[in-house]
């Protein structure tokens, strides 16, 4: 348990983030709910919108925790989570995020020279680039060791000839991050972490259409693309394992995905629109009994879940970062998240099958897109049965009989 010590400088930093934040969030952002609107790409920022971006960007609370000397906040964990605390008080949402903050840049953080860093984490502090991912191939998906697209060697520089697919947001990204092949007399070891300018001659782009409606992946193809050498992370050959280690950042912040589960529609509880669709009572409970008690379940469930992330950070940060773990949280938080799209579905009725048209709230229209986009959240980032075997191999030391 903290002592009176601890607790003094934190009381004084949540009154200067409350005064800050006082200042500085606009109050018509309040409870904003973005729904697929990041996955449905860049949009013009109100004044509001990008009044708010600038200004955590330029606190460096957007990336609180990265050190203030490539653009971060440089905060504690504690004060981290003092500062989510007042931001959720408050309905205030962080307006910096996307794969260069979720994933690259703590990777680049750790194993990157300090002239990459210096050159790329402080536009991601202030979300003024877009990163992509680049590892899927259409022969290398569950074995993404497998991939072909081959940078070869021309000295200075290195051309890299290959196809991507499921590439998130690439037809909107300024950068890739990308495992390339650069010796094929190895797998694993003949793989190199390489960084790709988007608007590099010999690359193209094609988004991939969804059920959800929404082309947030692309098929990507690269063609005698020149990169420099010195966009090269660590050592050749050494991509794949700092590729591992960008996926235990991605895992970590995709299994986050479930901490919005209690919440649906504009920001509601999703017992509140339970009782909306389903009406209450005469003691004011939820109609439908078992029903209500898979929303205690669902809600019980969640919170429970949060408090396990919470903690699995606090033993990241005295871990340095994540680890395996972050396959449970992934997996965990892929169940939650889906459970409140069908739990949602069903509490609408036809209400939430609407595509198009009238009779349909905006809200109901983006509950059904919504629930469609789910079903990939246990395969993107690494499918349900990657992560189980992450889980058996890494955490529970189980070994493949010969």
């Amino acid at each position: 348990m903290a002592t009176a010590a601890e607790l003094e400088p934190l009381a004084t930093f949540r009154e200067q983030a409350r005064e800050w934040l006082a200042a500085n969030f606009p109050k018509s952002l309040a409870h904003r709910d973005a729904g697929l609107s990041a996955l449905e790409g860049p949009h013009d920022p109100t004044p509001d919108e990008a009044a708010w971006t600038s200004a955590m960007g330029e606190k460096g609370w957007g990336v609180p925790t990265w050190p203030r000397a490539y653009g971060g906040g440089g905060l504690s964990r504690a004060e981290a989570r003092v500062l989510q605390d007042e931001m959720a008080r408050i309905g205030a949402s962080n307006p910096i995020g996307g794969m260069g903050v979720m994933m690259f840049g703590p990777t680049l953080l750790e194993y990157g020279t300090e002239e990459q860093k210096q050159e790329h984490i402080p536009a991601i502090a202030r979300n003024q680039v877009r990163w992509c991912q680049g590892y899927s191939e259409p022969g290398a998906g569950s074995d993404l060791a497998a991939l072909q697209m081959f940078a070869e060697d021309k000295g200075d520089h290195y051309l890299v000839n290959g196809q991507k697919t499921w590439t998130s947001g690439g037809q909107w990204a300024d950068k890739c991050f990308a495992l390339v092949r650069t010796d094929k007399t190895k797998k694993h070891e003949g793989i190199s972490f390489l960084l790709i300018d988007m608007d590099s001659p010999g690359v193209e782009v094609k988004p991939i259409r969804l059920i959800s409606g929404a082309s947030p992946f692309c098929e990507t193809f690269f063609s005698d693309v020149k990169v420099p050498k010195t966009n090269l992370v660590g050592r050749e050959g050494e991509g794949w394992t700092i590729g591992k280690r960008l996926l235990q950042h991605e895992r970590s912040s995709l299994s986050g995905g479930g901490g919005s589960a209690g919440r649906l529609l504009a920001g509601k509880p999703l017992s509140q629109v339970a009782k909306d669709y389903r009406g209450t009572d005469s003691e004011g409970r939820l109609s439908d009994a078992d029903l209500r008690m898979r929303l205690v379940r669902h809600e019980m469930d969640t919170r429970a879940f949060m408090l396990t992330l919470r903690r699995a950070a606090l033993e990241a940060k005295s871990n340095s970062g994540p680890s395996a773990a972050t396959s449970i949280m992934k997996n965990v938080g892929a169940r939650v998240t889906q459970d409140r799209a069908e739990l949602g579905i069903e509490i609408m009725g036809m209400n939430g099958l609407g595509w198009d048209g009238e009779g349909f709230t905006e809200a109901e229209l983006a509950q059904t897109r919504t629930w469609l986009w789910g079903k990939a959240v246990s395969i993107y980032g690494g499918s349900s049965e990657i992560q189980n075997n992450i889980v058996a191999k890494r955490i529970l030391g189980m070994l493949d009989h010969q």
